[in-house]
């Protein structure tokens, strides 16, 4: 008679089988084919229609060219670019700005010039507009003088003001707050999916007594872990796919301009989801084993579901309040670790120091619930009948 499969080609051969019956159900291939489409057609389209609009505001100018040269130079100097446009007179302008093809429109007069709008002139092309006519009249007294104005130009050496700011804003605060988002989502999602088809699993071999062949060549803890890892493989795959289909299409259409921070985030998110993913799977393994049907999961599996939406909740409030103490004090805490970190790493406030720590805590964290988990597993996997309060398999796996 053949003794038990040794530990690592126990759990091998179990992570196999976990991972081929999920990867070749055609409802997880076609699933998985129109999120990959969805997320590179919705990065596209943002690119085309969210993130490529030219929002300068339309001037039309009529009369002669240097007026229009006058307002271009005024709204880059000033560094409000307006998208200027000759209009052939003031009525050709008027029409133009009731059609809404123009914002404003500037006919020249003998004392300056004419606005056309259809209520206002915004505040930015009024300071826009002013300086130009300023320009122009300045280079025309100064032409009535018998001087250059382009030689004066290039003879005054230009006034420049340098600003030194105490707390400058970051230029890349924007994206690192949406890759925040991404993975925010990204990784709730992915462990509390992955989770409960861990312990779906364990609830489907118990109550078709699948589990009792198992238990007979594979110890129950390798059969514990090959689901794990398993499963676990197949979520990864599925985060990595998203990933990299999301991180090419947004660098290509330059929606993403991050790309040493993006990889980063997604590197984090892919270590911290295996970390996440080992600490809850085991505890929804757990859970599994403690029912026989699966209309039962929910009462062992909701304490976990309630603590995965205070880990969500914290990191939306992270998110909004990133220097608050409270949450980077839970940044370090495990299970919070998991989903607080990445969020930290994507804003750039977390330290190397502070990301080995996390991780060597949730490492820890996670080797003492597979420990707890496995005794509850072995426990109560052989068991059929009511559902075991999680009070009464704690007690039993002292």
């Amino acid at each position: 008679m053949r003794g038990p499969l040794p530990a690592s080609r126990a759990v091998a051969l179990v992570a196999r089988r976990e991972f081929r019956a999920q990867v070749v159900k055609k409802s997880f291939v076609i699933s998985n084919v129109i999120v990959l489409l969805v997320i590179a057609g919705g990065i596209v389209a943002f690119a085309v229609f969210g993130g490529s609009g030219d929002d300068r505001p339309a001037v039309g100018v009529a009369g002669p060219p240097a007026l229009a040269a006058a307002v271009t130079a005024a709204g880059d100097r000033l560094g409000l670019p307006v998208d200027v446009r000759p209009v052939g007179s003031a009525d050709a302008g008027r029409d133009a700005v009731l059609a809404g093809d123009l914002d404003v429109a500037v006919v020249p007069t003998a004392d300056g010039a004419v606005a056309i709008v259809t209520e206002e002139v915004p505040g930015p092309v009024r300071a826009v507009l002013d300086a130009a006519l300023q320009q122009q009249a300045r280079d025309t007294a100064l032409t009535g003088l018998g001087v250059d104005p382009a030689e004066l130009d290039r003879s005054t050496a230009p006034a420049v003001l340098t600003v030194d700011a105490a707390d400058p804003p970051d230029p890349e605060a924007g994206q690192r707050t949406a890759l925040s988002f991404v993975a925010l989502f990204l990784l709730f999602g992915q462990i509390l999916g992955f989770g409960t088809y861990v312990a779906m699993g364990v609830v489907e071999e118990k109550s078709s007594r699948v589990v009792e062949l198992l238990l007979s060549t594979i110890k129950p803890l390798h059969l514990l872990w090959g689901k794990i890892v398993g499963i676990g493989a197949v979520g990864l795959l599925q985060l990595a796919l998203y990933g990299v289909v999301g991180l090419t299409a947004g660098l290509a259409t330059g929606v993403l301009t991050l790309t040493a921070t993006a990889v980063g985030v997604f590197a984090s998110v892919l270590g911290w989801f295996v970390l996440g993913f080992a600490f809850y799977s085991v505890l929804y393994a757990a859970a599994g084993s403690m029912v026989s049907r699966q209309e039962d999961i929910n009462t062992t599996t909701g304490p976990l579901m309630l603590s995965l939406f205070l880990l969500y909740g914290a990191a939306f409030y992270y998110v909004s309040s990133p220097d608050d103490t409270l949450v980077t004090v839970l940044s370090w805490i495990p299970p919070f670790s998991a989903i607080l970190m990445p969020l930290r790493i994507a804003d750039g406030s977390a330290t190397v120091v502070q990301i080995v720590a996390t991780v060597l805590l949730m490492l820890a964290a996670v080797a003492a619930l597979a420990w707890a988990s496995a005794r509850i597993y072995h426990r109560s996997v052989l068991r059929i009948g009511a559902a075991v309060p999680w009070r009464e398999a704690l007690g039993r796996s002292r």
